[in-house]
């Protein structure tokens, strides 16, 4: 006999229990918020407005940039409003959703992560064929192959969760929704859908580093070539996108390709790449961008 959901809402144990803690977090993660979707949106006007930033680089960096506003906005601010409530509710409808574009948007970047290293060995290795290789409409045709991507690994994942019977308990042990916490309130066993929401992930994270460690690798072989100031500009440009790899899938990694006994330290974790990380990569992109700064000067007249 099939469980029936009596489960509508879900509470939110949130990220700490003291009261004093979660104010000081709201002090600090409102501004955090509000510098991601400034940091972003300036990026992403900058590069629509400016006849200089017409290169397949600030195409792939300006989508980045409006990813990292949609993905931001899809978990912050919830859980900033939460910070100040004593009950933090979210029905099971908008949990799903919240779960739904979370991955979407999170697979949309690891893709547009791809492209980027893609971009750079092909500008390295094969300069003289650049142009013609990232054509305008190769760039818009892989950054709607990106959306494309995350859009079918997000129904994958919410196909496998929307059949769960979810009969009581209805706190979830985090401060948004996510599979795994969502999956222990389950009143079936949910090891199969587990593995295959580990597989999902953790497939489409491995192709991709393996990916884009091989574009480096090669990138760097590639730059013996070059002479040292061209070494220097070319490096330049990489260890940005470096940085923010680094950033994207250090923590990602950590949360989504190992086991979860508690949910403590991942929740910390998690701050990092939900809150933090968002806001770093426009900072990452801009202060070591030259033709970046310039056209965000000549957009304010300075």
């Amino acid at each position: 006999m099939a469980n029936e959901n009596n489960v509508t809402e879900l509470i939110f144990s949130g990220l700490f229990q003291d009261a004093e803690m979660q104010k000081v977090c709201f002090v600090l993660f409102l501004p955090v918020y509000m510098a991601t979707v400034l940091g972003n949106g300036l990026i992403v006007v900058t590069v629509n407005i400016s006849k200089t930033l017409r290169s397949p680089m600030y195409i792939f960096l300006s989508s980045l940039s409006l990813v990292e506003i949609c993905y931001s906005s899809t978990i912050v601010p919830k859980f900033i409003t939460d910070l100040l409530a004593k009950v933090k509710t979210i029905s099971l409808k908008g949990c799903l959703a919240q779960i739904f574009f979370s991955h979407f948007l999170g697979v949309v970047e690891v893709i547009l992560l791809v492209v980027m290293a893609y971009d750079r060995y092909v500008a390295i290795c094969k300069p003289l064929h650049y142009m013609n290789i990232m054509s305008h409409q190769v760039c818009h045709m892989l950054v709607a192959g990106s959306w494309l991507g995350g859009l079918i690994h997000s129904t994958i994942q919410i196909l496998i969760t929307i059949p769960l019977p979810f009969c009581g308990p209805h706190v979830i042990d985090h401060y948004f929704c996510d599979l795994q916490p969502l999956f222990k309130l389950a009143c079936s066993d949910t090891f199969m859908e587990g593995v295959i929401v580990m597989a999902n992930s953790g497939l489409i994270s491995i192709i991709s580093l393996l990916f884009l460690m091989s574009s480096y690798i090669i990138i760097l072989v590639n730059l013996r070539k070059y002479s040292a100031e061209g070494r220097r500009k070319a490096l330049s440009t990489c260890a940005s996108h470096i940085t923010v790899v680094i950033l994207f899938f250090g923590p990602g990694a950590f949360i989504y390709m190992r086991p979860s006994s508690t949910f403590t330290v991942d929740k910390l974790v998690s701050v990092f790449y939900t809150v933090i990380t968002p806001m770093l990569n426009p900072i990452v992109y801009t202060l070591r961008n030259a033709e970046m700064k310039n056209a965000i000067r000549k957009l304010f007249f300075i």
